[in-house]
């Protein structure tokens, strides 16, 4: 990530920190936890996997995937934004597997792991802010193994009618209000709608992924489109 992109989002991040946890399921009318519990069943991991949480906020995705698959599996988060560790370390903690759910703090682009470690990589919410999304998806390839498998959650835009309307005047006027009066920061949930007009269509990010070398590629919206489960494989 450039310097000052990578800078804006991690003080961004850090600033609604404490308030996180409780926005997501406020603002998705708890539509959230469905949504880390659908990309982490489309994982199909087996004892003994390795997983990256990329971009891991406050281990919510990797928790799920440990209360899924139990503590066999092994969950590596990394964020960039301090105060999201914190949250995720206490939440760690609090759900008594730290043996099996770690944490470090690293970008997209610099991850302190060799080529090849992981038997699967999630992100959830998290590509959008990268602006070099093909960078990415390329590093995170590396990290896979072959046959490993990449899970990405992301918002968009409901495609129907009735419901597009109705989502985008909550999404960009109500939610906005509802995100700042909470949060106290002044733009992270103006920023927000911003940031999920200018995400590829689904069927461009799918090419994106595909350019980036990952086979099997396939999405799936979730509750009307809102959100968008992508998933890809690294080639055996």
């Amino acid at each position: 990530m450039k310097r000052n992109e990578l800078d804006f989002v991690r003080r961004m991040f850090d600033g609604i920190a404490p308030y996180y946890d409780f926005l997501n399921r406020l603002l998705s009318l708890r539509q959230d936890i469905y949504w880390r519990r659908t990309l982490a069943s489309a994982l199909e991991l087996s004892t003994g996997d390795r997983v990256l949480d990329a971009a891991c906020g406050t281990a919510d995705v990797g928790l799920e995937i440990i209360r899924r698959f139990g503590r066999g599996v092994r969950v590596t988060g990394i964020d960039f934004a301090p105060q999201m560790l914190r949250l995720a370390k206490s939440k760690i903690q609090k759900a008594a597997c730290g043996d099996r759910h770690h944490l470090a703090a690293a970008d997209a682009f610099h991850l302190p792991f060799g080529a090849g470690q992981f038997d699967a990589l999630t992100m959830a919410f998290g590509i959008r802010n990268i602006q070099d999304k093909q960078a990415a998806l390329a590093a995170f390839r590396q990290q896979l193994r072959p046959g490993g498998r990449l899970a990405i959650l992301e918002l968009g835009t409901p495609t129907a009618k009735p419901m597009r309307q109705v989502y985008l005047l909550y999404f960009n006027r109500l939610l906005p209000l509802v995100g700042r009066f909470f949060s106290r920061h002044r733009f992270a949930y103006s920023y927000l709608p911003e940031s999920v007009a200018r995400f590829p269509a689904p069927a461009e990010f799918s090419a994106m992924m595909r350019r980036a070398g990952f086979v099997n590629v396939r999405y799936r919206p979730l509750t009307g489109g809102i959100t968008v489960l992508f998933v890809g494989d690294h080639p055996v």
